[in-house]
């Protein structure tokens, strides 16, 4: 092959490589879309309610008798499945899991579910959009990309913890900066273990809950906003600390 050949061959894989980029995110995007929209075209949502809970709460716990590995199975499938497409419904898995197997082993299930799910997420928002929001917005988020960076395991522990940041939206963002993913997932993972316990210890008492909001009572809201506050201490006694030995 002569030197021109060689040069010819590589610009034709140089520019089909964006090309083939561009396909892949764009049948990542698709796949996500027909997820959402078949979701909600075929009221999936309807077995993801508190009344539907309930009302086959027998079956199930008869099926994870019979078959308990195919249940954890089917469970954290079904948690991964939820968390990555950002659908609705990760509360009730939480506390089906509660009463299916118990608080403390739900809570694991539940972690590896919703870590796994949620890690998925971020890396897709990551290929999909972060390097459009670089090279559009870099200029101006560049201080704040750093920022985040720098402190990125206790901004994201505050986010999880603290309930009014909704959890698909934290997956999301997340993916736009530049955290690293071994820090995403585990502030994921330990940020989840409150909230994931609360409501996997609630499900054992499935019958006497008649609104999830009996759940997220004012006084768990507080408790868990100020655990969001206090991993946020380390970063506030930094920037002290940084501003104390400037003056």
């Amino acid at each position: 092959m002569t030197p021109n050949q060689v040069t010819m061959h590589a610009s034709r894989d140089f520019a089909a490589a964006p090309r083939n980029a561009i396909a892949k995110k764009i049948l990542i995007l698709v796949m996500f879309t027909l997820a959402v929209v078949g979701f909600f075209y075929f009221d999936l949502k309807n077995y993801l309610s508190l009344d539907a809970l309930k009302a086959n709460r027998d079956s199930l716990l008869a099926f994870t008798d019979l078959h308990y590995g195919a249940g954890v199975a089917l469970f954290i499938v079904t948690y991964v499945v939820v968390t990555g497409a950002s659908l609705p419904g990760a509360v009730i898995l939480t506390l089906a899991g509660g009463f299916l197997f118990g608080s403390v082993l739900a809570t694991i299930y539940v972690n590896i579910g919703a870590t796994t799910g949620a890690t998925l997420a971020f890396l897709a928002a990551r290929y999909l959009l972060r390097d459009w929001v670089e090279n559009r917005f870099g200029n101006r988020l560049g201080a704040i990309q750093e920022g985040f960076r720098k402190n990125a395991f206790s901004y994201l522990m505050t986010l999880r913890l603290i309930p009014l940041f909704p959890f698909f939206l934290v997956n999301l963002v997340s993916g736009l900066t530049r955290v690293s993913v071994s820090t995403y997932i585990g502030a994921t993972a330990l940020g989840i273990i409150p909230g994931s316990f609360v409501y996997a210890y609630a499900g054992r008492q499935l019958g006497t809950i008649n609104s999830l909001s009996e759940i997220a009572s004012p006084r768990v809201l507080v408790a868990f906003t100020l655990l969001g506050l206090l991993a946020m201490m380390p970063v506030v006694y930094r920037k002290l600390r940084a501003r104390g030995s400037t003056s």
